[in-house]
């Protein structure tokens, strides 16, 4: 099928590439996460039970409160956070919390993000440019 580029606002943080796991649902750090196992923990959550670490995840919107920024970094640390992270809509709390956290961080896609990736793609994510590359 060859490589698919999608255009986004730029983002913060270094290029950053893994394995997908997407799901129309929102994010918080905080809420959604089990950080110490590194999976979601919230069982209404799309992604219940599944881990995030080190995959580009991709999701809807940023939800949450100022508890993300440390609770990325605290993550980051520990080398439990993803590799990337796409939303088609975050917030500033979300850009500051990447951003702390030296996290590949993008939204504002020229698509739905969770319609164009998969999960189980393999994502290629350079904030820098405003670019993802699937495939």
């Amino acid at each position: 099928m060859g490589e698919r580029r999608i255009k986004g606002h730029v983002g913060v943080g270094g290029k950053a590439s893994g394995i997908a796991l997407v799901a129309r649902d929102n994010f918080s750090a905080r809420y959604d996460l089990d950080r110490l196992k590194g999976v979601f923990s919230r069982p209404a959550h799309a992604l219940h039970g599944q881990s995030y670490v080190n995959t580009v995840l991709v999701l809807h919107t940023a939800k949450g409160g100022v508890a993300t920024s440390w609770m990325l970094r605290e993550m980051k640390s520990r080398g439990m956070a993803p590799a990337a992270l796409l939303l088609n809509l975050g917030n500033p709390i979300m850009a500051q919390g990447a951003a702390f956290a030296e996290l590949a961080f993008m939204d504002r896609f020229e698509v739905d993000i969770t319609d164009a990736i998969q999960s189980g793609d393999h994502v290629s994510v350079d904030p820098q440019a405003g670019l993802v590359i699937v495939g």
